[in-house]
């Protein structure tokens, strides 16, 4: 031991000291250095001291003059270092921050971080720490539409009181078409998922035409009634419309939610509305087309079966999308509105004011 360093070591600290030996969780730098506590308390020289801990003579007069100095917490913790390169003043910080919230230079729509970097005189590393601690991310845009329509308070509260409370003795589905979807044949066969490696799959097609698929969603039930078409007008839609005549029973009203496309309100609609006296329209706000249900199951249906499918021909992409629709059914779930409506209203309200301060 060195000259200036006395060990003493208490009873208590000595249980310590044995626990941390014994702990099996305990981390083996903890562990050594107790075991160099421990040996010196035992009047071991620094040799056997070193030999019991497996730390170099250096290590073991620094560990014993830790203990000399804060007991058994001081070896638990690392003494603090400085760091080895200075941080960056605020100056600098403020620099980049300013700077990114500013339009970039040249003919570019964003900062990236090299140039930001080379703006600002600091590393790029240092720009990306910025813009994490700050919460900025210039690479990313977020797309919105904020709905104009004057009555949206009233089309908004109807149509989320058919979701949360719907009328006794009705249906109420949420219809809408999805037009134009794509029957796609990849030009090479893609390899399959494996263990290190992800499927693989062209990145060009060949575009065996398009089908317009019209679905009406059971927010009750969640089921969903689908058929495909060519085209998508307003015959098309009558034609859906004798489908959901014919599904629906006999005696019940039924409540029909749709968005605004021009099919929708066309004068024979309108004419075939008024033969159908159990049917009745409620229009979603302009630009709001999210309130309708039936997007989700559009979504579902893109995302599971659409975006990697390979498809020969529109006959093949029709059955593949019927053959999804009746897996739903197997299984639907029905459709729930959680969101206050209250809550909708003032988040549109204020992205509303923020756009009208911008400009």
């Amino acid at each position: 031991m060195r000259a200036g360093i006395e060990i003493k070591v208490t009873p208590e600290d000595h249980s310590r000291l044995e626990a941390i030996t014994r702990d099996r969780n305990a981390a083996q730098k903890h562990v050594a250095r107790a075991k160099v506590i421990l040996a010196t308390a035992d009047g071991c020289g620094t040799i056997e001291v070193m030999r019991r801990s497996g730390l170099s003579k250096p290590g073991v007069w620094r560990w014993q003059e830790r203990f000399m100095r804060a007991g058994v917490d001081g070896l638990l913790r690392d003494k603090t270092r400085p760091p080895g390169k200075p941080r960056l003043p605020d100056e600098a910080v403020r620099r980049v921050l300013d700077l990114t919230l500013s339009e970039p230079p040249g003919e570019v729509t964003h900062w990236t971080g090299r140039m930001m970097a080379k703006a600002s005189g600091v590393s790029l590393r240092s720009v990306q720490r910025i813009w994490a601690a700050h919460g900025l991310e210039p690479h990313r845009i977020r797309t919105f539409k904020l709905s104009r329509d004057p009555l949206l308070p009233e089309k908004l509260k109807d149509v989320v009181g058919l979701y949360v409370d719907p009328p006794a003795h009705a249906v109420v589905l949420s219809v809408d078409e999805k037009s134009q979807i794509q029957a796609l044949g990849r030009t090479q066969l893609g390899l399959p998922l494996k263990q290190g490696r992800s499927a693989t799959m062209t990145h060009d097609y060949e575009r065996y035409g398009t089908t317009t698929l019209f679905a009406a969603l059971n927010v009750l039930e969640g089921t969903v009634l689908g058929r495909c078409m060519q085209r998508h007008r307003h015959q098309e839609f009558i034609r859906f419309l004798n489908a959901i005549e014919a599904a629906v029973p006999a005696g019940r009203i039924v409540h029909v939610i749709l968005d605004n496309y021009a099919t929708h309100k066309h004068p024979k609609v309108l004419a075939w509305l008024s033969r159908h006296p159990r049917f009745v329209f409620h229009f979603t706000p302009t630009s709001c087309s999210w309130l309708n249900a039936v997007e989700t199951f559009f979504a579902s249906l893109t995302k599971r079966r659409l975006k990697r499918g390979v498809f020969r021909s529109v006959v093949d992409l029709q059955a593949a999308i019927n053959r999804y629709i009746s897996e739903h059914n197997a299984e639907p779930k029905p459709f729930v509105w959680t969101a206050d409506p209250e809550r909708v209203l003032a988040a549109i309200s204020r992205g509303k004011q923020a756009l009208e301060s911008v400009h």
